[in-house]
Parts: C-alpha cells; structure tokens; sequence
C-alpha cells in the first residue's frame, strides 16, 4: 500500500507532463541523487571506483548516446568503439596541445568534434537503414580504429603508439593523471552523466524527438506528415556521437590515463555497449543505464564469487564468467525482449495495485 498514485493530482499540464509524475518516485530519485553526490564521494577507494562505479557512469553515457540513435531514431550503429576512440584522441590533441584550458572544456570539446565525424558516418542513413546501415558503420568502426593506428600525429608521434592523459585539475582538484583520487575522479564523471541524462531527456520528450520516434516508426509517414528525413537523422547522429564521445574522452583521461586503439576501442566495445542498450531496454533512458549496472556490476560479482568464495581458477572463472554472461543476456531477451526497463515497470504496476488483484 505504500507505491500509490491516489491524492496525486495534476493541476497544471507541466505537472502532467513531469518525469516522475508520482511523488515515491521523485523521492527515490532525489535519495539517489543525495547518497551519489553527498556519501559515496567520501567512503569510495580505489578498489570500488576502478571496478565499479567509473565504468558503470562511462558505459552509462554511451549507452545514453546509442540509445537516441537505436532506440530512439531507429538507426542501427555497430560504430560505437570507434566514436569512442574520435573523442579520446580528441580529448588528448586538446589536452596537449590547449595545457592552460579548462579539461572540462576539453571534454566538451572533444564530445562536439565526436558529433561532427557521427554526422559524417551518419549521411548514408539517408540512402539506407537497417542491416546496410548496420554495416555502414562497422565500416566506420574498422576505418577509424585504422586512421588512429597509421597517423602518428594523432598519438604525437609517439614510439609506442599510446596516448597518455597529463595531469589535469578542476577547481584545484586533479581528475586526471596519477595523482587524481576516486572521489575526484568519479565527481567530474557522475557531472556528466547527471548532464547527459538531463539533456537527452529533455530532448526525447521534446520536439526533436517525437521527430526522431516518428522517423524509427515509419520513415515515410513521417515524411510525409512534414518530418524532415535530413535534420532528424542527422541530429540523431550529432547528439548520440556527441554523448558516446565524452563517453571515450572520460574511458581516456579519466579512468584508463592511457590507451592504445586497438585494445581499448575495438569492436568489442561497439558491441558491448549495444549490448547494454539492448538489455536495458530500446528507448529508455533508464534502460540505458540498467544495461550498463547489468553488463559492469554481473562480471564483478561473479569473479568474486567464483574466485574469491568458490577459490576457482582465475582463467577457469573467466570463461565460466562469459557462458553465465552471455546465458543470462539470452535469458533476459526471451523472457523480456524489451529489456530491463520494460521489466521495472512492469514492478512498479504491480506495485500500484498490490494487494489487490485488479
């Protein structure tokens, strides 16, 4: 009796029109975003930030981003990776080259150049869609893993071919480098998941993505009731290349401090986060991030378990670790194709009726 949406009433359309229209939920929201902001920055070490919680609020942008152009616009991209690998290569050109800037500003930066390339890739959208497209951008995938290895201006001319991240701060905090702690380090990350999650819902409710919704439904319906085809592709692209590329630039500079494209930026990335996007739920901007808490925090308790309580091999416990992973994703798509997403509310349903059967 306590998930109720009686003595809720709407008198205006912005309360009709809300995000969290029923007060628990906006409380849950507000409880999560206290403990994320004002308790785990100063009870988080190295062990669960490295682990845990850098990659889940990464992966979280990047499926944000995925999402508006798959869930959202309908345009299928296996091009993630090397979207990712364009904003961090661009975060390091402006670090190196802009030392006095902001790495804010740099991150930025590197997420607009990111839209530019995506909107780039994205033009054959116009001409084809589905499995064609799909492969379109595995092109794009391979070409810019490719451009990253055989430029030696991208990584300076460096012998080894890695990019490594300088030491940066933020308000006299250094975030980046070895000298950055965890709580530095996952504050300006959670920042720009809270601004990417702002922005891409905001946008989804608006003008600019009932455009896109209406393109993934019927692209020539759309079309012909005054949607046009161009600017909603191509902001779809923009706007998802955009987030996927402050995705790369934090993989970069915040959490790795070094990388090298063919490890950190393959195809296993790509598929990765769509896998993320696809178990959370098409869509969704919660699904994006169910998906990445699905897909970081699995693999980690698992190891633990299979490891540390079951004191299996390390090797062993890898490949065991994938068959359960990739088993519980095809579980997860039968029983829900909809994803994670579509299964909360699903309890949150039941939640408003329970007791009662009706």
């Amino acid at each position: 009796m306590l998930y109720r949406e009686a003595g809720d009433f709407k008198t205006t359309y912005r309360d009709d029109g809300q995000t969290f229209p029923i007060t628990l939920d906006r409380l849950g929201y507000y409880a999560i975003l206290f403990v994320a902001v004002l308790i785990v920055p100063f009870v988080i070490n190295d062990y669960w930030a490295s682990a845990v919680l850098l990659p889940f609020l990464i992966y979280a942008i990047a499926s944000i981003g995925l999402n508006i152009l798959v869930g959202y616009a309908g345009q299928v991209s296996l091009g993630t990776g090397g979207f990712m690998a364009v904003g961090a290569y661009a975060v390091y050109k402006l670090m190196t080259a802009f030392p006095e800037v902001s790495v804010v500003i740099h991150i930025l930066l590197a997420g607009g150049i990111t839209a530019l390339v995506g909107i780039a890739f994205g033009l054959p959208s116009l001409r084809i869609k589905g499995f064609y497209l799909a492969v379109a951008t595995l092109a794009a995938q391979f070409f810019l893993v490719w451009l990253f290895n055989k430029v030696p201006w991208f990584y300076n001319y460096s012998a080894s071919g890695q990019i490594n991240a300088p030491e940066r701060t933020v308000l006299g905090w250094a975030v980046t480098g070895p000298a950055a702690s965890p709580s530095a380090k996952y504050l300006i990350c959670l920042g720009f998941v809270i601004f990417a999650a702002w922005v891409a819902r905001n946008l989804t409710r608006g003008m600019i993505g009932r455009k896109w919704m209406a393109i993934r439904d019927m692209d020539i319906a759309a079309e012909i009731i005054g949607v046009n085809p161009l600017s909603a592709k191509m902001t779809a692209f923009g706007v998802s290349s955009f987030f996927v590329g402050i995705a790369g630039a934090l993989l970069f500079a915040v959490y790795l401090g070094a990388a090298e494209v063919t490890e950190a930026f393959g195809i296993n990335k790509s598929f990765l986060v769509l896998f993320m996007v696809i178990i959370g739920g098409l869509g969704s901007i919660f699904g994006s991030f169910a998906g990445a808490a699905f897909l970081v925090l699995l693999p980690v308790l698992l190891k633990n378990v299979l490891v540390g309580v079951l004191g299996w091999p390390t090797d062993l416990a890898a490949h065991i670790e994938l068959m359960i992973v990739g088993a519980l994703i095809i579980f997860f798509l039968i029983v829900e194709p909809h994803g994670l997403a579509r299964l909360w509310q699903l309890v949150k349903e039941k939640l408003r009726l329970w007791p009662f059967p009706h």
